[in-house]
């Protein structure tokens, strides 16, 4: 296939959804809601199951908790007030003469439902069944009513697009039938899908099985009546594999090339003197692990070649990242050059600032803290150290990524990632200075599915041991009605002389919550429960120097209880500290539990960690604290923590830097995904970087898919 003729292609595919039949504006505005504008959306906007009717199913067979298609008469019908509710139900008993089913609604019109429902009609309905008792019920079904004198035969030839065949179920929006879908789908497969076509070499499909692009199109939109509907639904046909496949092979493709590109690039190649770091490690009160020091040999065999490090830091809470990330910087700044150091909300920004100055000053060397909300004139005078090169290490949120902040020298980057920056917060970054180095790293472990989207380009170091004297700490669920018997393990642990963490959700109580706030708590502990204690309060809205002064307060012992919200999640380092104490804990996701369970246990003592629950904690919290209870293992909670909440939610959809997947699911699909990247970056390697004229049209393919994403300007 000739380029033009792929140029070709992908405009065909960018047609307007207003092109197809019965598409006007009113219903391309409910299309758009779907994010459907182009024929090739809707080409990639799968069914998200099916509908088995080559043939209805007897009542009498319907199987509980599958979604089935069966006909009937209708027997009775009509509105049923519960006495307890007071709310009405609109029930119709349906008969094929093998059995009987119900079918309820919940919201309805009575006058619409009394025309259309009539005792003796005919019609065929569709739904989930569920059990009560001895009876099967069907709530909320489709219904499509038969004309007067109409044989079920009749009505299954009348129309191809609803009887006799497996259809699809497309994702709807208020005011689009499923029956309308169908129509504006079949049409966009007729025509289009032939121009969809992929530059996979056949090498690699060969070995993977994959099939044409346009045949799995139609068969995943259209399945042929020799389908498996439960492979169908399952996502395991050989059809919807290819699109995954295709997918997930383009996205490694580009990460492979940009991982090729950075190494490519020239860098500032350092050299290792350990003018600063050998006296810090004189300094430090403790010695490094193994496996600290193994991941620091990694990143300085980086540092001295000829082009930049690229290299992710993956590891549990409390193993020592932050140290390895600063002996990192001292490297960078022995080598006159500059370091900054990103984090993704303005506390932990607070916090990596108080760590990093902690040391640095007492090796001579000049911290600035950069956050959105400064002082002009603080501002003005950050800047103006930046620019001139004075401030050796500059941490900060986002404000260190925008326009305005200029480097004299930057030779390093550290991002700590917390699961908010992709690819292009690090292209930023990389912007600020002449192909600096970058290090990015994780306070919680990363499911390989992610780490292989989001980190693809980045080489990866694990430190995969814990320091000396670390112990599990151990994890109670609480009941929020028990909570004395937190109090209790807490006055034993103070008696002892250790200190205790509360944290909770909010601030101050607001209106619209009830749940508890720090503000009130620490005054009911002081007032009601441990008169006799020093009890501290620490919290997002206090200026950084307030927060310094308690966290100096509680390190130093004088504080022997601290309260507080989720400042304290990363940077804390007390050993005496032996309880968590998570109001509400439910709230919290289960990377933020882990991190917060990771601030005890820290010291000879061990720790406990006691998660309260409320009353209304659903079904997600209770599953997410089981996690808690059952697991210390940051990589099992992870994986849990991304099956309960989904890799969206898992990230913080907006700022995540995941990339948008139509077909591909990284949860269902991961196999495939590793399949993919292995094959992608195998390629990459063989084609020396795809140079030759006989990848143009795969080079072109990339750049038209993933360009502008991953910013491969230099692909096409």
């Amino acid at each position: 296939m000739a380029k033009p003729t792929q140029d070709r292609n992908f405009q065909l595919l960018a047609t307007p959804i207003t092109s197809i039949k019965g598409v006007g504006p009113r219903v391309a505005e409910k299309l758009a809601r779907l994010g459907v504008l182009t024929v090739g959306d809707a080409l990639y906007t799968l069914p998200h199951r099916y509908e088995d009717r080559r043939e209805f199913r007897r009542i009498a067979e319907l199987r509980e908790g599958r979604h089935e298609v069966f006909a009937g008469e209708i027997l009775a019908c009509g509105e049923v007030v519960t006495s307890r509710s007071r709310r009405g139900i609109y029930e119709v008993i349906v008969s094929d003469g093998s059995g009987q089913v119900g079918l309820k609604w919940f919201h309805y019109q009575k006058e619409w439902m009394s025309k259309k429902f009539t005792p003796g009609r005919k019609a065929v309905f569709s739904g989930e069944v569920k059990r009560f008792g001895a009876t099967k019920e069907v709530h909320h079904p489709e219904v499509e009513m038969l004309a007067a004198g109409q044989s079920l035969a009749d009505y299954r030839s009348s129309d191809p697009l609803a009887f006799g065949r497996i259809l699809p179920v497309y994702p709807l929006t208020d005011g689009l039938s499923q029956y309308a879908a169908r129509k504006i789908w079949k049409q966009v497969v007729d025509l289009y899908a032939q121009y969809v076509e992929s530059s996979i070499p056949e090498s690699v499909g060969s070995a993977q099985k994959l099939i044409p692009l346009a045949e799995a199109l139609n068969y995943v939109h259209w399945p042929p009546d020799s389908a498996d509907v439960e492979r169908l639904e399952r996502g395991s046909d050989q059809a919807r594999r290819t699109l995954v496949y295709d997918e997930f092979f383009f996205l490694e493709l580009g990460l492979a090339m940009k991982r090729q590109g950075v190494v490519l690039k020239p860098g500032i190649p350092f050299k290792v003197g350990h003018k600063y770091t050998r006296p810090l490690a004189a300094m430090l009160p403790f010695r490094l692990t193994g496996a600290q020091k193994k991941v620091l040999g990694q990143i300085k065999q980086d540092l001295m070649a000829p082009h930049p490090m690229n290299r992710l830091i993956q590891g549990d809470v409390g193993c020592g990242k932050t140290i390895v990330a600063l002996m990192t910087a001292l490297v960078a700044i022995e080598n006159g050059t500059q370091v900054a150091v990103v984090a993704p909300t303005e506390i932990l920004a607070e916090q990596h600032f108080l760590q990093f100055r902690h040391w640095l000053d007492r090796l001579g060397l000049q911290t600035v803290l950069l956050r959105g909300k400064m002082p002009a004139a603080v501002k003005r005078s950050a800047l103006e150290e930046i620019r001139a090169g004075r401030a050796h290490l500059v941490v900060g949120t986002h404000a260190v990524l925008q326009e305005g902040v200029e480097f004299e020298k930057l030779g390093l980057g550290i991002i700590d990632e917390q699961h908010r920056f992709g690819v292009r917060q690090r292209a930023v970054l990389r912007q600020k200075g002449m192909n600096p180095h970058i290090l990015v790293m994780t306070a919680t472990p990363i499911p390989r599915t992610l780490s292989m989207t989001l980190y693809g380009d980045l080489a990866l170091s694990v430190i995969d041991e814990m320091p000396p004297g670390r112990t599990p700490v151990e994890t109670s669920v609480i009941p929020e009605k028990q909570r004395d018997r937190a109090y209790d393990l807490m006055r034993r642990e103070l008696d002892k002389g250790h200190q205790v963490y509360v944290v909770y959700p909010l601030v101050e109580e607001t209106e619209k919550s009830d749940l508890l706030a720090a503000t009130e708590g620490v005054e009911y502990l002081k007032n009601k429960v441990f008169q006799d204690v020093s009890i501290g309060l620490l919290h997002g809205r206090m200026s950084s120097e307030e927060k310094e002064a308690v966290m100096t307060r509680f390190k130093s012992r004088e504080l022997a209880l601290l309260v507080s919200t989720t400042v304290i999640e990363v940077g804390i380092d007390v050993p005496n500290a032996s309880v968590m104490v998570v109001e509400h804990a439910e709230r919290f996701g289960l990377a933020q539990l882990h991190q917060l369970r990771g601030r005890v246990g820290r010291g000879e003592a061990g720790g406990q960690c006691l998660l309260i629950k409320s009353v209304k904690c659903s079904e997600d919290g209770n599953k997410r604290l089981e996690v808690m209870k059952r697991t210390n293992d940051g990589f099992q909670i992870a994986e849990a923590d991304l099956e309960i909440r989904g890799p969206g939610e898992f990230l913080g959809t907006r700022q995540s830097g995941l990339p948008d997947f139509r077909v591909a699911n990284i949860l269902r699909d991961s196999r495939i995904l590793e399949a993919a990247r292995r094959d992608a970056f195998q390629l990459i390697e063989q084609s020396k970087g795809l140079l030759s004229p006989e990848y143009d049209l795969l080079r072109h393919e990339l750049k038209h898919r993933w360009g502008q994403r991953l910013e491969l300007a230099s692909v096409g």
